[in-house]
């Protein structure tokens, strides 16, 4: 793309490696390390195997919605741009306002996670006590790790993206080399035996599925970042189905090999149950160690990439007019949007502050909005299907009745998946996560407000926003 005095845009810098390791390193966190000991104590071990596939087939019906969206109009800001042309700007809003919700409650979680793993291997960051708070004990040198890892992580996200995407690719690959080691520990030290019992209660399973979302929320940052991919439409579509197989094949063998390690009961004492199941393979707490060096790297593929997909999205709505137009300018020399990235930047610089008891809060209060923008971005691929069955589309998903089938079983397992969230459900969330999605709509229904309404869904509908916006502000 040509710059432009008026508007610089994005720089074309990442290629195939580069958007392979975007894809799948965003939905490997710090998750896998925390929380397979309670699948597996929830649900059991083919119970919570069962329960992360049937989550990744859904992911993969949300996925090949967006592999097709994505390919037919790959810009920056993803569903913000599917949904205004089929639903038009409030609901482009609404799609845009949750994911944007849902990213930045994962960005501030991975850096209250980064001090917390980084204290099981140097409990020395455990000093210089500040105050407690929702529980925890916040101390000055540990909440000062995850504030300079923000810090920097913002400096690199604004001085360009391709920079960022090397430091993605090779800590996807020590990832990816820690996950070999720990298949190597469960296949020549694991034991059948203590992977029973096989499956608990049927409500385990949906203890598991609610953290989906959590889980595997980042395929998603491929379409934000899809006018900095050097790659075609069509093999842009094609990266987001590979990444979404990928990750579902990575939280199954964790749950296999790490169930392996010892008995159901111990792993659920652990705190970091998958670390101590590498150290118990092995016989070593060096090897534990080592996992959680793998776990450091899974918190920063995510933070980076979940920072990326924010700031690409507050960067669109800022050009809609939907927020503030400072969101929606490009550095002139480095074309990202630094002030977004400051913004998102300095709420994670904020979150190690407050410890590490509101990290269930945050993975919580994030999902219910991922999986709103889902089910929205399927209602939108099934809008286009009808109303424009001859838009470009290079990655397309089957053919008239295959294709619509696809999309209304998209609608209909997210639509299913969110009835989990509702209060009363078995697997419903803290009060504590309800207030913090609560506030963050709020928030959004100030900005909701704003948008004029009547103006209808199509391919200019931005077009005749900005010219409504404009004309309201001259008081025409």
């Amino acid at each position: 793309m040509q710059q432009t005095a008026q508007h610089p845009e994005f720089k074309k810098t990442l290629g195939t490696l580069d958007a392979y390791a975007l894809g799948f390193g965003s939905m490997i966190g710090f998750g896998w390390v925390v929380l397979t000991g309670g699948w597996i104590e929830n649900a059991g071990t083919l119970g919570a195997v069962i329960a992360m596939v049937i989550g990744g087939l859904i992911m993969l019906l949300v996925g090949l919605v967006y592999a097709e969206l994505t390919s037919a109009m790959p810009k920056a800001g993803g569903e913000h741009h599917y949904l205004m042309r089929g639903m038009g700007p409030r609901w482009a809003f609404v799609g845009s306002w949750a994911i944007t919700g849902g990213y930045i409650a994962i960005v501030a979680f991975e850096a209250v996670a980064l001090p917390r793993t980084i204290a099981y291997i140097v409990p020395e960051v455990n000093s210089i006590p500040l105050w407690t708070i929702f529980d925890s004990q916040v101390y000055l040198v540990w909440a000062l790790v995850g504030t300079v890892a923000a810090i920097a992580i913002t400096i690199i996200n604004i001085i360009g993206i391709k920079i960022a995407g090397l430091v993605q690719t090779f800590v996807v690959l020590f990832l990816l080399a820690v996950g070999a080691m720990l298949v190597f520990g469960a296949t020549t030290n694991g034991s059948a035996a203590n992977m029973e019992p096989f499956f608990t209660n049927p409500g385990g399973l949906a203890t598991v599925l609610i953290v989906v979302p959590f889980l595997y929320v980042g395929f998603d940052v491929i379409p934000q970042a899809s006018e900095e991919l050097k790659l075609s439409p069509r093999r842009i579509g094609r990266l987001i189905v590979v990444a979404v197989l990928i990750a579902t094949a990575w939280y199954v063998v964790v749950i296999l090999t790490t169930s392996s390690s010892m008995p159901v009961g111990e792993l659920a004492a652990s705190d970091l149950a998958t670390a101590d199941a590498m150290g118990a393979l092995f016989g070593s707490p060096i090897m534990a160690n080592v996992l959680l060096a793998g776990g450091i790297a899974g918190i920063l593929t995510s933070w980076i990439a979940l920072l990326i997909g924010a700031t690409r999205l507050m960067y669109a709505m800022g050009r809609s007019g939907m927020l503030p137009a400072w969101f929606g300018q490009l550095h002139p020399r480095f074309r990202t949007p630094a002030n977004a990235i400051i913004f998102v930047g300095a709420i994670s610089a904020i979150a190690p502050f407050f410890g590490q008891g509101m990290l269930g809060w945050l993975v919580d209060s994030g999902s219910p909005s991922i999986v709103i923008a889902y089910l929205l971005v399927a209602v939108v691929f099934v809008i286009l299907r009808r109303r424009e069955p001859a838009m470009d589309r290079p990655f397309r998903v089957g053919t008239g009745r295959s294709g619509m089938a696809l999309g209304i079983a998209a609608i209909v397992t997210t639509a299913a998946l969110l009835t989990l969230y509702i209060p009363g459900m078995p697997a419903a969330i803290a009060p504590q996560s309800y207030l913090l999605f609560g506030l963050w709509w709020v928030l959004g229904l100030v900005f909701l407000l704003r948008i004029p309404k009547g103006i209808a869904p199509g391919e200019d509908t931005e077009h005749r926003l900005l010219a409504r916006l404009a004309s309201r502000r001259d008081g025409r």
